[in-house]
């Protein structure tokens, strides 16, 4: 069975080597056939702490690094914009 990947922006780079990623999805509500923004936070591992809040990065399913983090940094697809003095 082939990994998943997800595609989100990070939102937290604090804690070392892992990162939060926000992962924002649209679903059809089953009633009402209207569209709805979900929305969850993934743990990733990224070794390198190259990644920074603000980026647009893909994570792939890994095995579990610790109790929340089972996902890893895959490609970064988009750095943040920096500003600029």
């Amino acid at each position: 069975m082939p990994k998943r990947i997800l595609q989100g922006t990070v939102v937290s780079d604090k804690a070392d080597k892992t990162i939060s990623v926000l992962v924002v999805r649209r679903v059809m509500h089953p009633m009402y056939k209207k569209y709805i923004t979900r929305s969850k936070k993934y743990l990733a591992h990224d070794e390198t702490n190259a990644v920074q809040v603000g980026d647009e990065v893909r994570i792939i399913e890994s095995r579990p690094i610790s109790k929340r983090k089972s996902w890893a940094h895959l490609e970064t697809v988009k750095k943040a914009q920096t500003a600029a003095a």
